[in-house]
């Protein structure tokens, strides 16, 4: 599978997540301490257009934490989804891009949307509780490019990521790599009702 491939197949999955959200699920919690089920679909919309403007070459205009998704969440979500998408077939990798404030390699950031859009599904899901869609090979590449680009010092209190929960080398791909994120894979899931 390519790179392009890998990463539409995570978008477009994450994308039908936030089109399973119901208006009654928004107040439940998440999977992440400081999201509720409204606040992490904004995350997931205003980061992607963060992740757009970068890839297409400009700067991202407004604050990504401060989004709040309009009448059509799914809708804004596919339309930065597809610009993404069309901005690496279009610039390629062999570049730096910019997101927020600074530039970074293009496979580095790359490398950063797919753990995002991967994690953030999974979380997703399981507040909503809707059957997480992502399949071993997905996990299982984004894990793999996890290991390379999330280092030690981003995790643990106060920190984006927290400490690696252990997870069995024969667990299912997602499995490994939300715990590789920090998160526990097998933590109930929160009521959908």
């Amino acid at each position: 599978m390519s790179d392009i491939d890998l990463l539409a197949g995570i978008l477009s999955k994450t994308g039908d997540l936030v089109e399973g959200v119901h208006p009654d699920q928004l107040s439940l919690p998440t999977t992440c301490a400081s999201y509720d089920v409204e606040a992490l679909r904004n995350h997931l919309v205003g980061w992607l257009q963060v992740f757009r403007a970068g890839c297409e070459g400009r700067a991202y205009e407004g604050d990504p934490a401060a989004h709040v998704c309009g009448d059509d969440p799914a809708g804004e979500f596919r339309t930065a989804a597809d610009g993404v998408l069309a901005a690496w077939r279009t610039n390629g990798f062999d570049r730096q891009v910019r997101v927020r404030e600074g530039e970074l390699p293009a496979r580095m950031v790359f490398d950063m949307t797919l753990m995002e859009y991967l994690g953030h599904g999974w979380d997703l899901a399981v507040a909503t509780g809707q059957p997480v869609p992502f399949t071993e090979e997905e996990a299982a590449e984004a894990l793999a490019r996890a290991e390379v680009t999330l280092p030690p010092r981003f995790r643990g209190e106060g920190q984006a990521f927290g400490e690696i929960v252990p997870v069995a080398e024969d667990a299912p791909a997602v499995d490994r790599f939300v715990g590789f994120l920090g998160r526990d894979p097998g933590a109930a899931r929160p009521s959908a009702s």
